[in-house]
């Protein structure tokens, strides 16, 4: 299984993650093509390479047509959330003031219409919107709005839509199977904003942190590090926090910070293998169960949606009778054990359920890896499966619905097409 090890020393930011990626083989010509299905103008992206403490890694800006530079305020959020990685050596907030509304409001609902209605594959469209929508919640309690009321400027603006859907491009092209996090290290203290001083953790970052079991440690610098935009990111995509696992090690990426913080300010994104031995396709999963006759088929399929979207390994219903021969469901959910009280909490936040059943099992898996396979129609990810002299293949749906509908075959003869050119 491919995985990676995001290993957030000095925080994390969109253009820290996006130069990490790249650095650990992503294609920038490959990347700029994806980017260009957005229906966005008016911008360059820049990729080199720098030193920072004898070590080399990549450093990503994103220019803009009207002013040459990166553009990091937030209309509702008064501070630069990428300020603090160094986008601009001068107060970025003040130094923008006179052209505050250079790029015009965007809001969820614009950045949301604007992704889907790119040509880009619908796995990273859909990794773009969840990174945006946890972003603009977050924005919207702490500003006391409607979520369709935060108009954004940084997280809206050109720079940031290219991190995050940047990310997504990169993830896809890499293969990654899952991902795995350090603990987040941030700064400490206050920064100054247009509208005043605020403390860091920022305020929408530590909303983001709320009831997450993401472990963040204070660091002893007198700065943001980990940005809004990165705590998206990093949020929306690890499946835990902690220690690297056992792995074998293919790559390593370096995305360079651009401010001195008198340390090393990078992040660094490790790619690899888990480790696998005899008897290692074995592990501790725990399962949660929970038995409903008060509760709408609409709320079920939207909690099975949010159950999947934060780690849960699977989950399915059950029809049953309960007391008085009540028609009920029965809700059962694999976990991991380091995603077990977030996914318990979803539980009982949204359905009718006053208690939950936990039961620690182990489970036995085939390991699996995510190949590409190349076609006369365009390159299509196939998932594979093994454990001893069992193999499995399954082409990737969306590469091959793609493939279908630009060519009118039908979906079935691009799935054997795959296939053929697998073996």
């Amino acid at each position: 299984m491919k995985v990676l090890y995001f290993d957030c020393f000095s925080g994390i930011s969109g253009d820290m993650t996006l130069g990490a990626l790249i650095d650990l083989g992503v294609d920038e010509g490959a990347l700029k093509n994806e980017l260009g299905k957005l229906n966005l103008h008016g911008y360059d992206i820049s990729v080199s390479t720098k030193l920072l403490n004898g070590i080399a890694g990549k450093d990503v800006h994103v220019h803009t047509g009207e002013h040459g530079h990166r553009h990091s305020h937030s209309h509702e959020h008064s501070h630069s959330h990428e300020h603090s990685h160094g986008k601009h050596e001068d107060d970025a907030c003040h130094h923008h003031k006179g052209h505050e509304h250079s790029h015009g409001e965007r809001n969820l609902k614009s950045i949301v219409e604007m992704i889907d209605s790119s040509g880009l594959k619908d796995s990273v469209k859909d990794f773009s919107k969840k990174v945006f929508c946890e972003i603009a919640v977050a924005e919207a309690k702490v500003h006391n709005k409607d979520i369709n009321e935060v108009h954004f400027h940084e997280v809206g603006a050109v720079d940031s839509i290219i991190d995050i859907v940047g990310c997504a491009v990169c993830l896809d092209m890499l293969g990654v199977e899952r991902v795995y996090s350090s603990p987040l290290h941030d700064g400490n203290g206050f920064i100054q904003c247009q509208h005043g001083t605020i403390p860091v953790p920022v305020p929408a970052v530590m909303q983001m942190l709320k009831n997450s079991n993401i472990p963040v440690i204070s660091e002893d610098v007198s700065t943001e590090l980990v940005t809004p935009t990165g705590m998206g990111i990093i949020k929306c995509l690890s499946a835990g926090f902690g220690r690297m696992p056992a792995m074998s090690v293919n790559g390593v990426g370096y995305g360079m910070g651009k401010r001195d913080t008198g340390g090393f300010n990078a992040l660094r994104v490790v790619m690899g293998t888990l480790y696998t031995e005899e008897g290692a396709n074995d592990e501790e999963i725990v399962v949660l169960e929970t038995n409903m006759d008060d509760i709408s088929s609409e709320v079920l399929g939207y909690t099975l949606e949010s159950l999947i979207d934060n780690g849960a390994l699977d989950v399915f219903f059950t029809p049953i009778y309960m007391k008085k021969n009540r028609p009920a469901y029965m809700l059962t959910v694999l976990s991991r054990p380091e995603e077990e009280q977030k996914l318990c909490d979803i539980i009982l936040a949204e359905t009718t359920t006053l208690g939950i059943r936990k039961s620690n099992v182990r489970r036995c898996f085939m390991e699996r890896e995510t190949v590409r396979v190349h076609t006369e129609h365009g390159d299509v990810r196939v998932k594979t499966a093994y454990r001893g002299e069992v193999k499995k293949a399954a082409p990737e749906y969306e590469d091959c619905k793609e493939i279908a509908r630009r060519t009118g075959m039908p979906v079935r003869e691009v799935y054997e097409l795959v296939l053929r050119g697998l073996s």
